[in-house]
């Protein structure tokens, strides 16, 4: 039952790679480089206009090898991400799946939307996406501490939020709903009151909101994607075979 669940969560977390994959080299790296223009142009130094402009056919030249690099790790790194996240997901369903609240069908899209909360969502409330050439008020050490500490956090959220849903549903769905998301609103909240960590001078604001609000979008995707695709495998090894297994009548009668 373990492997089969592995097997299945590797298998989903290809599938849902090979989309994510296209959406890195797409959409995800032009954006990023436009991203990255528009800061470097903001705080550009126009004294030095002349010296850009005599070594622009050397950058030219390596523009084409470095974009082709750059998707070809962007992509590769996309589905190694897919792949991981896969395998987790079918270990983490396979040992909480009694835990999830809710129908058979749904615990895989609600397990992934938990996992997203988790990894992503809560911590992001503090320390969100990071457009090209951000500065960030604290080091790299003290961020991934200040991540790692969010992420117990989610976990403590979407653990409280499912233990409020379950004793508030005997009063109903819509009561269920209301105090599940009591935690989160909590948490929200108390967001509001966190320094900002992360700014981004020279950008415009829009630009880092779209920005932020497709790395969010793209990350959803990718849970939703490999719960789809799991549960589209489990349902395609569990659905009944017309093909005879044995001997037919006809033979036997013969």
């Amino acid at each position: 039952m373990f492997a089969r669940y592995l097997r299945r969560g590797v298998a989903a977390g290809v599938a849902a790679g090979i989309a994510y994959a296209a959406y890195m080299v797409f959409v995800g790296n032009p954006l990023s480089e436009y991203v990255h223009e528009a800061g470097s142009e903001a705080g550009h130094d126009h004294g030095h206009a002349h010296a850009h402009e005599a070594g622009g056919h050397a950058h030219e030249a390596g523009t084409v090898v470095s974009e082709t690099t750059v998707a070809a790790v962007s992509a590769g790194s996309g589905l190694l991400w897919a792949i991981l996240l896969g395998g987790v997901f079918a270990v983490a369903l396979y040992f909480l799946e009694p835990a999830v609240p809710g129908p058979s069908a749904a615990k895989p899209y609600l397990l992934a939307a938990a996992g997203f909360l988790t990894v992503s969502g809560v911590p992001w409330l503090v320390l969100p996406p990071a457009a090209p050439g951000a500065e960030h008020a604290y080091g790299i050490d003290a961020r991934l501490g200040i991540y790692v500490g969010l992420v117990a956090l989610g976990a403590i959220t979407v653990a409280a939020a499912a233990a409020a849903y379950e004793r508030g549903r005997s009063h109903g769905v819509g009561a269920g709903l209301a105090a599940g998301a009591l935690p989160f609103a909590v948490v929200v909240a108390l967001s509001l009151a966190a320094p900002t960590v992360t700014t981004h001078p020279g950008l415009p604001t829009d630009l880092v909101s779209a920005y932020r609000a497709l790395a969010v979008l793209s990350q959803a995707a990718l849970w939703l994607l490999v719960a789809a695709a799991f549960d589209a495998l489990g349902r395609r090894g569990t659905a009944p075979t017309t093909e005879p297994t044995g001997p037919s009548d006809d033979a036997l009668v013969g």
